[in-house]
């Protein structure tokens, strides 16, 4: 590790030989090279090689390797398979990451009350492949399914093209065990669908890795619909699409899904995978219904008819699993397939009110048209999450530079229009830095009590969610006296 400096290489050399003690020497890497695999998420454009990496394989493990950070006052973040998009699992530089993909356990699956339990390193789509035969599925499908984990949905309460009937992963988690940052094993919830109490477990899901690692996880199962319809529809443009997703939906219609792409996305996803989506789009939206037969052949036809009325050129409707499949391959791929359009990107992910849709894509075309930075949009239509897609080449000087400015600016807008800097990516480290623009001091203020609830000494993935670092007991320019935690002696001043 010729990286380091002498006395921090023998604080790490020493740190590593009671980790190998701990978990085995197979299961701690530190040799630059290996390390390096890990310096980033999904965010490439973020990268941090870390001290140490640890690969756990059970709940024992990961408490193991925390209560020996917390004994040496080592930060740990943790980390599943690396697709998030936010830089929450990000590394710290002086710290350890706690890898949780070999935790691929699928415990009990209880369809009785309908839940399964699962290890933080199983695969989405796994855990549906798992309960299909017994006629259950999972319901939140982040695109990244095939190889996204539980813990990494569990730490950013991902959602997915389907979240807009079903909900987001807060809503399908009854239980959890973690290790907390103190070195205790903690489980909350159960099999119950509604524990007594302050809703703890809601603060642990979306809380990205701050207050706690995950070791296992309970999911609620949904039953497989008797019927499932699937159209994709091609319109001239967003604002046509957009205007059809919002009479969808104030007629009361709920579909699964509504996915618009726009025709920069479509290009790409065409040279990716082939999709084969309607020449001349500017637009198109897939709609997939399910639920009882009756209601959805019902529904289905309203929503060709509000698709028409409102000037798609041409509606396809899946005829079988296999169509259905290629609709959904273009969208599903669309994140990855702007690197056949693009040497670089970066995916945002802002919320604004369905309403505002077609005003808000305006203003993202006017400033692409304005930074030279071309736009492309994804995006969860029916709960106004958007995913643009901002591309630029790093190699051409100052072009990274515009590129952070669109993506900034397209979540100025988001809030400009009451709507969030996130929708399932998380804030991490990426977006960290516009959390003032949506929260006030005291709003952050409260949010770091609870993090210091859990967490007094801050090791726990440092640096992600908050704007400027704050210590346990201090309030930066805003308290002069003791943090109320440290007045209380339930935290540590430092």
């Amino acid at each position: 590790m010729t990286n380091l400096q002498p006395a921090q290489g023998m604080v790490v050399a020493t740190l590593a030989k009671r980790l190998r003690s701990a978990v085995g020497d197979n299961a701690v890497i530190d040799d630059h090279v290996r390390l390096r695999t890990y310096e980033c998420d999904g965010l490439t454009h973020h990268r941090v090689t870390p001290a140490l990496v640890v690969l756990c394989e059970s709940a024992a493990d990961i408490r193991a390797v925390v209560v020996i950070c917390v004994e040496a006052g080592v930060p740990f973040v943790a980390r599943g398979s690396g697709t998030g998009l936010s830089g929450g699992a990000l590394p710290h530089a002086d710290g350890v990451l706690i890898v949780t993909s070999r935790m691929r356990g699928v415990g009990e699956i209880d369809i009785a009350n309908q839940r399964v339990v699962v290890e933080p390193g199983v695969i989405n789509l796994q855990v549906s492949r798992a309960a299909i035969p017994h006629g259950y599925y999972y319901a939140p499908d982040p695109s990244s399914q095939q190889i996204c984990s539980i813990g990494g949905n569990l730490a950013e309460n991902s959602g997915g093209a389907h979240c807009l009937k079903y909900g987001f992963t807060v809503n399908h988690v009854t239980g959890v065990e973690i290790v907390t940052p103190n070195g205790d094993l903690l489980r909350l919830g159960g099999k119950a669908p509604d524990p007594t109490g302050y809703d703890l477990l809601g603060v642990i899901v979306g809380s990205e890795g701050t207050l706690g690692v995950a070791t296992e996880v309970t999911l609620k199962l949904t039953r497989l619909p008797e019927s499932v319809r699937t159209l994709l529809a091609a319109f001239p443009g967003t604002d046509e699409a957009g205007a059809a997703t919002s009479a969808i939906i104030g007629a009361g219609v709920v579909p699964a899904a509504i996915e618009m792409m726009d025709a920069l996305a479509i290009q790409a996803a065409e040279a990716a995978v082939q999709c084969d989506y309607p020449p001349g789009a500017g637009a198109v939206l897939i709609v997939e219904l399910d639920g009882p037969h009756a209601e959805v052949e019902q529904q289905f036809h309203q929503v060709q008819q509000f698709c028409r009325d409102r000037g798609a050129f041409e509606i396809r409707v899946a005829v079988d699993d296999v169509e259905r499949a290629l609709f959904w391959k273009g969208r599903k791929s669309a994140f990855a397939a702007v690197g056949r359009i693009s040497p670089d990107y970066i995916v945002q992910d802002g919320v604004v009110p369905r309403t505002s849709l077609p005003t808000v894509l305006g203003r993202i075309r006017e400033l692409a048209e304005s930074s030279g930075i071309r736009v492309a949009n994804v995006f969860h239509a029916g709960d106004g999450n958007l995913h643009p897609l901002v591309l630029f080449d790093n190699s051409v000087p100052g072009e990274s530079d515009r590129a952070e400015r669109v993506s900034g600016a397209i979540l100025d807008l988001c809030i400009e229009y009451g709507g969030s800097i996130t929708g399932e990516h998380g804030v991490g480290s990426d977006k960290a830095k516009y959390m003032p623009r949506m929260f006030t001091d005291d709003d952050l203020d409260t949010m770091q009590l609870v993090r210091c609830a859990f967490d007094a000494r801050g090791l726990a993935n440092p640096g992600k969610i908050f704007p400027t670092p704050r210590l346990c007991g201090e309030v930066p320019g805003r308290r002069q006296g003791a943090h109320p935690l440290v007045e209380a002696g339930l935290a540590e001043a430092f």
